[in-house]
């Protein structure tokens, strides 16, 4: 009786862990669909952006300072996140579909990448339709640099970012640094400021191609003085 006994409480106490482990899988599985665990995005100023160096990607590469993007047009700028990643590519075609809407109003379109690994920038061209520079600090990612791990791939929103990249006949590869989180720029000409500032916050949070069009329209381009004054 006393072995009957002992194992029942054994099953028991099996099954109570059991229940235990499954309870806590999905306790974390909801923490981490929900946006507690996310780090905030801190803000850029239009001084810290203006002060970044970039390189151009040419045989001979020339560094400058990033005003010189936005400084007379304005401009809309994408910080890729990695140049081989589907979803990104999903996103930057997004925004090359806005091409000829931004020319006529005479905003001009770039990308940003954080690094030039073999041939990532070149396969990431026919999917963006403006020029791409190198942001070798990273600071297009900051000023607080945000990074998204392993959770990305328990949240229901990333999968399902998945599935509509996959679906749109986007595919990639898993070349370079693909976990600190990217986003999207509108900035005005000289000192009008930051129109649109859009954070990544999950891996294939695209930016809305309306709002980026909508801040675009607001810009003011910069009019040369006259001669002679």
């Amino acid at each position: 009786m006393s072995f009957l006994q002992d194992q029942s409480f054994f099953t028991m106490g099996m099954w109570s862990i059991g229940v235990g482990a499954l309870g806590a899988a999905a306790v974390a599985l909801l923490l981490a669909n929900t946006d507690i665990f996310l780090s905030k995005p801190q803000k850029a100023t239009l001084e810290y952006l203006e002060d970044i160096e970039l390189k151009t990607l040419g045989k001979e590469p020339r560094t400058f300072k990033a005003k010189e993007l936005w400084e007379e047009k304005g401009a809309v700028i994408m910080a890729v996140r990695r140049p081989g990643c589907f979803l990104c590519r999903e996103e930057a075609a997004d925004l090359s579909s806005l091409k000829p809407k931004l020319d006529e109003l005479g905003v001009p379109l770039y990308a940003v990448v954080k690094e030039h690994i073999r041939t990532e920038v070149k396969d990431f061209q026919p999917y963006f339709k403006g020029e791409i520079f190198l942001d070798e600090k990273k600071k297009f990612y900051g000023p607080q640099r945000r990074k998204m791990m392993f959770m990305g791939f328990v949240r229901l929103g990333v999968w399902s970012n998945f599935f509509r990249a996959r679906n749109g006949g986007f595919s990639g590869n898993l070349e370079g640094e693909g976990f600190i989180l990217g986003g999207v720029f509108v900035v005005g000409s000289g000192k009008q400021g930051i129109l649109l500032e859009h954070r990544e916050k999950e891996f294939g949070d695209k930016v809305n191609p309306v709002s980026v069009l909508e801040a675009a329209r607001k810009i003011k381009p910069q009019t040369l003085a006259p001669e002679g004054k």
